[in-house]
């Protein structure tokens, strides 16, 4: 995985098709590989489109892979606030 190369992309994924693909990793979490992943979407896409998916979720760092290479999902915003509303916790510079 690495930076996404916009020059080779073809075909862009709709916003429905994004939140498709990470509504079903949030709720298959820590089920399947990347390949087993994109064969299982209830729709299916083309591979290089899941890829572009795929490669911003990971950049965004929503999205991780385990030593077996499994995909997780990681984005937890509502935890960030619970934490950053917390008066007892700041940041240090």
């Amino acid at each position: 995985m690495g930076v996404i190369n916009t020059n080779q992309i073809l075909h862009y994924p709709q916003l429905d098709t994004v939140l498709m693909v990470e509504e079903f990793i949030k709720n298959h979490s820590g089920e399947f590989k990347k390949k087993t992943l994109w064969s299982n979407l209830p729709k299916k896409m083309m591979y290089q489109t899941f890829c572009v998916i795929f490669d911003y979720l990971h950049e965004s760092k929503k999205i991780a892979k385990d030593s077996e290479g499994k995909i997780a999902w990681i984005w937890d915003p509502e935890g960030v606030d619970k934490f950053l509303s917390n008066p007892n916790l700041r940041w240090r510079n």
